[in-house]
């Protein structure tokens, strides 16, 4: 999972939301995997903690909107934690 920086649109946490949404859409691909394995119980935990992570990226996101972040705040935002995604992955290919 990468990190982003903490990029912030009035006030407005938009890396938290971006991490809250890779957190959701992680568990749940284990929770998925978890059904195919025929493990029920931890498929139903990971599908409990992706719904957790989707509601909290979507509370911040709400909060955004409803501080009247403007489109061009918010793509700066996202441009910034792509960027810091892209710096990251570089590094982590260096590194191998």
């Amino acid at each position: 999972m990468t990190s982003v920086p903490d990029i912030t649109a009035n006030g407005i946490d938009l890396s938290e939301a971006a991490r809250q949404l890779e957190l959701a859409v992680h568990d749940a691909q284990v929770a998925y995997d978890c059904v195919g394995l025929g493990n029920l119980d931890r498929a139903h935990e990971h599908a409990i903690t992706a719904r957790i992570a989707a509601d909290a990226a979507e509370h911040l996101l709400r909060a955004a909107l409803d501080a009247g972040v403007t489109a061009e705040a918010a793509d700066a935002a996202g441009d910034a934690i792509l960027t810091a995604e892209a710096a990251e992955a570089a590094g982590d290919a260096v590194r191998e």
